[in-house]
Parts: structure tokens; C-alpha cells; sequence
């Protein structure tokens, strides 16, 4: 990074910023009419992606060095208050439009400091338009200035100045607050931008206050919510930054030597920060950012990361002879498995491939974070031949894991290709060949499969039966996991493959559903599944295939009357709807067999009647965190975990 910029919180004196850097490329005038260009939804994600736009504008100006603490607030009146230390808004009059900066910068689309002026060397956000966009999409908005011995206040509504700039009070502290409520749509506010009925949710603002917190080291984030009967506040400060960051994600997990390994370096203004540790898992769990902003499909960052940390195991192995002569080199997903790692580049013209920022395209980034991380890791491994020796016997593991999978794929292809059908044996396929009109229904047991297959619609439903609980792949490594009939049969009627052979566009079926029974066991075979989707087809997930079907409780009879009820809270409505006086039967219903096949048709699989959970990926991070503490084999995370969430499980089959 370059000299004039500062991450320990002393304010560089050489660096000035007023009105005169605020520079205007073009209006507001489509952002209501089109949100989802600006903040990509207008559900819970486009409301949270406004409270992290304006966040990043105070993480700019602490990248500056001028900010140290930023403060998030969740208020009971569904408003968010952003605030923080920094040097405020400028106030002084804009000298192209003749209003003042900070109402230019809420006003007008793509008008901040992060033009090519010398406002910002770095910075993330929406590409500028993170301030006025939210002000669009807020039915009011209060920004308070604290600068030059005076407090400075504007509102608006709907993104149209209330009042013009004014004085309100006289301080000694800078920086600036945004308080915004956003438009939500309702009956008493239809034409509102956001989705009926939703709010800000704490759980998902703290996670990536806390992923900033950890990326920028030194800065102090402040979440609170003042809407809970007793309200919540978490402070997250790291001055270990990203080092803390890979503790986070292995605090599940058994690592394999107690400090993850740190790479720093600067070349070109560009900054780049690289923390790594092993852990006894068998995933690869690399994360990459770009000015604090991550990109899930990686980019040039990343790519010099995987090419530089092959490269310097490699050789390390040859040079100390761990790699023999005849050996292979290992392969780079041989270096990467059991690998936590983060990839954080910091530079002055990010380029982003897409609107949504999912990779970085600069090529010039990819030697230089190719030969920072070679020569910093290669050094690590010269001074630390214990840890050394540690990574390449893993990586040496993994390479053997490897090829006992790829004789494993190769005998189950010999084996399609021998026997007379290429489809599982137990597997009633539909007749439809369109994927989008498919769906396959993975069952429980031979007894409910056997009911499936004579309910279903032949035409666009495949059944495929289970018996009993699939592998736990949590727990196992991949050549172990392609031996098991269960899964085998999985992949071979998904047909997309797994891992590095995943390819969506032979995927057989559009809708993938769960179908288990309505009991513990039931719930366990259904995580084992999703633990197996996520960790080897994580695509199925990401574009919405994979269901749970939703299965009646219980079934409420009296005669010729039949009613299906899906919970408990329901099974209750509706014995108050008929009367408690009569006297109606009541079946649980403990597993799906227990059903006809014509009920299963009609409470379960019938498009028209059903109803289905479709599983969303969301957070990859807090999935990862989620699945390692469920299925991991760490015991103690996961009876903490059971002992403050036991209070939530109201219907527990014992």
C-alpha cells in the first residue's frame, strides 16, 4: 500500500479532502425504478446490502486512516444508524453543482471521492453509488456532519432534500451518522421498493461486521440492537485481523500446528495479506477478498495464491527429498485439502468482473500476489522445518486419497458401462427428459419408497430409495465416500458428477427433494444429505435444487372426514375450528410408510397441494461453521451448541 495511507488510526496530515474532490458522472433518476441493478434484490439481501454501503464509507475512510470505530444500530422504530469517527462528509459548496458535498454525494448517482481524485487510494462500496443509492431507497434519511467545531444536518424523503444543510450544534469530535429508514412496501405504503414484511436481521449484519472487522485489523466495530426486550450490543475488534480470521473458521476443527501461518507484502500499491493453517478436515475453505469485498468465484488474487502455494510445497518436498525422484509433483488440489486460508488484496482501481462483484479481473494482480505468497511461505517452510514437514505429509496423504478416488471413479464407469443399465437398480426414473420439468424424491427406506413410486406421476417424478443412514462425508475422505452404494447410486442418477467433475449442465433432475420421515431420525438423514450436497454439489444448493419435502404430522378423522395438518400449532387451530367437543381421531404420523400411496400423493408430492423448504446457501461461511459443528467430529462445540439451542425443539420424538 502506499506510503500515505495509514491502518493504525493517526490521522496523515499530507492528504486533504473537501468539496473539491467529489466528483459527479451522472443522476439518480433509475435507481427506484430498477433496484436490483444497485443492491441486486429487493429482499433480506438488498435490505442488509444498504446498512454494508454505508458502512464500507466509513471502512474507506479507516483504510484512509482516519477512522477507528464504527457503530451500527438496529433502532425499534425499524430504522439503521451507521456512525462513525472519521472526517465526516465535506460540507463546503461543490464547485460544478453549487450545493454542498455531502448533499451532492446523497443526491446524485456515482458523485464521491473515489473518482479518480486523491479522495480514496482504496475503497470498496458499489462503486460509488452506495450513499445516494440507499437515499433512493429510503423513505427518510437523516445524515449528521461533525466537522470544523460545528454539527451540520440535512433529511430527506424518498431521496428529495427536506431542508438545506443547517447548524445544529457546535462539538469537538468528527465524523458522520446516517440514519435511514427504508421504503418497504405495504398496505399503507404501496408503492414502497422493498418486499412486504421484512426487517434487519441481527445474525446476518453481525457476521459481516464481524468479516470486516477481521479484514481490516486494528478497526472497532460496534453492533447493537435496541429492538429486543433487553437490547443486544457485540463489539468486534481484531488487531490480529485476518490471522483471528482463520482461528474463527478452524475453532471447530482440529489444526495441525497452533498459528496459522501470516504473509504480508506491498508491490505496485498493491497491498496483500495471506493467513493460512491446516486443519484434520478434509475441505478446502479459502476465502479471497478484494478491498474488503468477497469475491466467491475468486479472480487473479486468487489464482496467484493456489499457483504460489503448490509451487513452494513442491518444491520444499524436492529440495528435502519428502518428493522423490519418480514421484508425481503434487497437484494443486492435493496442496489445498484441509487448507483454511484468506486472501485479502487491498489496491487503488479494482476492476470486478460482473455486477454483482463475484471476481476480481486485474491481471497485474496475479504475479504480485503470486511471488509475495511464494516467497513468504517458502521462507516459513525454511525456518520451520517442523510445520514443514507436517504440510507435506498432508498434501502427500491427500495425493494418495486422490488417486484411490480416481480408481474408485473409474470402477464404477466400467461398471455403468458392463451392467445392461447405466441407472441404480432402485431407481424408478420418470419418462420426462427436460431437467427443468424433472424432480427426484430421495427417500427414506424401501417401505415409503415403495409407496412413492405407486403415488407418484410417472411422468416427470423419479423415485429413488434409501435404506437406512448415508455416510457421514463430514467425517470421511472422498475415496471412501465414492464406495458407498448409497451415494454411488446419488451420483449416478443426479448424473452431474461430484467435486471437481461437478457439471450443472447434465444434471438430470431441477428439483432434488428430501423425503424423510417426521421424526429425529428422519431430520438426521436429511442433514447427512444436505451435509453431502454442500460439501461435494454445492451448485445444487446455490441454484435453488435441493427440497425437503414437508410431510403431514398428523391426520384428524371423524367418518368420511379427513384433515392433514403440518405442526403442532396447526393441529391445534384446527381442533378449535371443528370443536374440542367432538370427538375426533387423531394419527401421528411417525414415518412416511405408515401413509397409503394415495396419501402420500395428496399431502406430499401433489404440485398442487404440496408444500416444500427449498434450501438456500446464503452465507457460505455460516453454512461451513454450521455443517463442521453439526457433523465435525469436535463434541464439545456441538453440546454447547445442543444446550443453548434445546429450548427451541417444541415437537422432540423421544
Amino acid at each position: 500500500m502506499s506510503e500515505d495511507l495509514n491502518l493504525n488510526g493517526t490521522v496523515p496530515q499530507s492528504v486533504h479532502y473537501d468539496e473539491n474532490q467529489i466528483q459527479v458522472l451522472e443522476g439518480l433518476e433509475a435507481v427506484r425504478k430498477r433496484p436490483g441493478m444497485y443492491i441486486g434484490s429487493t429482499d433480506n439481501r438488498g435490505l442488509h446490502h444498504c446498512v454494508y454501503e454505508i458502512v464500507d464509507n466509513a471502512i474507506d475512510e479507516a483504510l484512509a486512516g482516519y477512522c477507528t470505530h464504527i457503530e451500527v444500530t438496529l433502532n425499534r422504530d425499524g430504522s439503521c444508524t451507521v456512525r462513525d469517527n472519521g472526517r465526516g462528509f465535506p460540507v463546503g459548496i461543490h464547485p460544478k453543482m453549487g450545493r454542498p458535498a455531502v448533499e451532492v454525494c446523497l443526491t446524485v448517482l456515482h458523485a464521491g471521492g473515489k473518482f479518480g481524485g486523491s479522495g480514496y487510494k482504496v475503497s470498496g462500496g458499489l462503486h460509488g453509488v452506495g450513499a445516494s443509492v440507499v437515499n433512493a431507497l429510503s423513505k427518510h434519511l437523516r445524515v449528521e456532519v461533525r466537522q470544523d467545531g460545528k454539527v451540520y444536518e440535512q433529511e430527506y424523503n424518498i431521496g428529495k432534500i427536506e431542508y438545506d444543510l443547517r447548524v445544529i450544534g457546535a462539538t469537538e469530535e468528527t465524523g458522520t451518522t446516517v440514519q435511514f429508514w427504508p421504503d418497504i412496501r405495504s398496505d399503507e405504503n404501496p408503492g414502497g421498493v422493498f418486499d412486504p414484511g421484512i426487517t434487519f436481521d441481527y445474525d446476518t449484519l453481525k457476521n459481516r461486521i464481524r468479516e470486516m472487522a477481521f479484514l481490516n485489523k486494528g478497526i472497532k466495530l460496534t453492533l447493537r440492537d435496541e429492538r429486543p426486550e433487553e437490547p443486544v450490543e457485540r463489539v468486534f475488534h481484531f488487531e490480529g485481523g485476518i490471522r483471528e480470521f482463520v482461528r474463527h473458521i478452524n475453532k471447530n476443527r482440529e489444526v495441525l500446528f497452533p498459528d496459522p501461518i501470516y504473509i504480508e507484502g506491498v508491490r505496485n500499491d498493491v497491498s496483500v495479506e495471506v493467513a493460512l493453517q491446516y486443519n484434520d478436515s478434509y475441505q478446502e475453505l479459502v476465502y479471497a477478498y478484494a478491498n474488503n469485498i468477497r469475491t466467491p468465484e475468486g479472480g487473479t488474487h486468487l489464482t496467484g495464491f493456489q499457483t504460489a502455494l503448490s509451487r513452494a510445497i513442491n518444491d520444499y518436498g524436492r529440495k528435502y527429498k519428502i518428493l522423490k525422484d519418480a514421484d508425481a509433483n503434487l497437484k494443486g488440489e492435493d496442496t489445498r485439502e484441509s487448507l483454511a486460508a484468506i486472501v485479502s488484496i487491498k489496491m487503488p482501481e479494482p476492476q470486478f468482473e460482473g455486477q454483482t462483484k463475484s471476481k476480481l479481473g486485474n491481471s497485474e494482480v496475479r504475479p504480485i500476489v503470486d511471488r509475495l505468497v511464494y516467497e513468504g511461505l517458502s521462507t516459513y517452510l525454511e525456518e520451520t522445518p517442523a510445520v514443514a514437514r507436517i504440510i507435506l505429509d498432508r498434501c502427500l496423504n491427500a495425493a494418495r486419497a486422490r488417486e484411490a478416488a480416481r480408481k474408485a471413479r473409474d470402477m464404477t464407469r466400467r461398471k455403468t458401462v458392463l451392467e445392461s443399465g447405466s441407472m441404480p437398480g432402485k431407481l424408478a426414473d420418470c419418462s420426462e427428459r427436460d431437467p427443468a420439468k424433472c424432480e427426484i424424491f430421495i427417500v427414506e427406506g424401501d417401505s415409503a419408497g415403495g409407496s412413492a413410486k405407486e403415488g407418484r406421476d410417472r411422468h416427470f417424478q423419479a423415485i429413488l430409495p434409501l435404506r437406512g443412514k448415508i455416510l457421514n462425508v463430514e467425517k470421511t475422505r472422498l475415496d471412501r465416500i465414492l464406495v458407498s452404494e448409497q451415494i454411488k447410486n446419488m451420483i449416478t442418477a443426479f448424473g452431474c458428477g461430484i467435486g471437481s467433475e461437478f457439471n450443472l449442465d447434465k444434471l438430470r433432475y431441477h428439483r432434488i427433494v428430501c423425503m424423510t420421515d417426521a421424526d429425529v431420525d428422519g431430520a438426521h438423514i436429511r442433514i447427512l444429505m444436505l451435509t453431502f450436497f454442500y460439501r461435494y454439489m454445492p451448485e445444487l444448493i446455490k441454484q435453488g435444487y435441493v427440497y425437503s419435502a414437508m410431510p403431514p404430522l398428523y391426520k384428524v378423522s371423524k367418518g368420511k372426514q379427513e384433515y392433514y395438518v403440518y405442526s403442532d400449532e396447526e393441529l391445534q387451530q384446527k381442533l378449535d375450528e371443528l370443536g374440542r367437543d367432538n370427538k375426533y381421531e387423531i394419527q401421528r404420523y411417525k414415518g412416511l410408510g405408515e401413509m397409503s400411496s394415495e396419501q402420500l400423493w395428496s399431502t406430499t408430492m401433489n404440485p398442487e397441494t404440496r408444500t416444500m423448504k427449498r434450501f438456500d446457501l446464503g452465507d457460505a461461511m455460516a453454512a461451513d461453521e454450521i455443517f463442521t459443528l453439526l457433523m465435525g467430529d469436535q463434541v464439545e462445540p456441538r453440546r454447547e451448541f445442543i444446550e443453548q439451542n434445546a429450548k427451541m425443539v417444541t415437537d422432540l420424538d423421544l
